[in-house]
């Protein structure tokens, strides 16, 4: 488990340039052979929200060559992939559709009309077949009150301890029905970026740099086996 570095990055837009190019670095050492795996391909999750999208947004306008990455999501909301509040359909608005992934490479998690326990199930297969060994890299937002995922304080998801990904029935940001990667999947990550800029983050940001416990704060229990890395907005500081 690798300790907190804190990259304190001038504003948002500072944020979403470092994630990109840290993204470009990732794709280039899994080309070379340097990644988590030996057919180089990178295993990337992608996370919403304003950095998340933000990061997407400009890898696009980079043109950056996305062919040797394989694609997942670490949660998702119960709706179709083409409903505006889909985690994946935000992501293929923003990148994936137009740098021509081959759709086997994008891993979404089939939500909007299928059972949730068993969506979560076929998501774990999912990872078993195309991340056995976990992710090169795990990108993560957070909310204002710590969330990561649809990781909440205090919830279930937040304390299961096996379980790659699990079903939420009851989240406190609507729409309350979630597939998520649960913080034993987040570990599986070699990287994991916490993307974070607004000031009504600064609190968590306090509370996360403090190492406070994950039940209450869920950014705090997001590690990678290699590095685990806050890149913060001044504003949130």
């Amino acid at each position: 488990m690798s300790a907190l570095i804190v990259e304190e990055l001038p504003d948002l837009h500072a944020v979403i340039r470092s994630a990109a190019d840290g993204i470009e670095e990732v794709l280039e050492r899994a080309r070379q052979g340097k990644g988590l795996y030996e057919d180089g391909m990178a295993r990337i999750v992608l996370t919403g929200g304003g950095a998340g999208i933000g990061t997407l947004e400009e890898l696009a306008r980079r043109k950056t060559d996305l062919s040797n990455a394989h694609f997942f999501f670490g949660d998702e909301r119960n709706v179709a992939k083409d409903h505006p509040d889909s985690n994946e359909g935000q992501a293929r608005i923003a990148l994936l559709d137009a740098a021509d992934i081959p759709e086997e490479q994008i891993h979404g998690m089939g939500l909007g009309s299928v059972d949730m326990d068993s969506a979560a199930r076929a998501y774990e297969d999912v990872l078993a077949t195309f991340a056995p060994k976990g992710f090169d890299l795990h990108l993560l937002g957070m909310g204002g009150e710590g969330h990561i995922n649809s990781l909440f304080p205090h919830s279930a998801a937040t304390k299961e301890q096996e379980k790659l990904v699990v079903a939420v029935e009851d989240s406190p940001k609507p729409p309350a029905q979630r597939v998520t990667l649960t913080l034993a999947a987040v570990a599986l990550a070699d990287d994991v970026w916490l993307l974070v800029a607004g000031e009504e983050k600064a609190e968590a940001v306090a509370l996360l740099k403090a190492g406070a416990p994950a039940v209450e704060l869920p950014a705090a229990g997001a590690h990678g086996r290699k590095s685990t890395v806050l890149k913060v907005a001044r504003n949130a500081l």
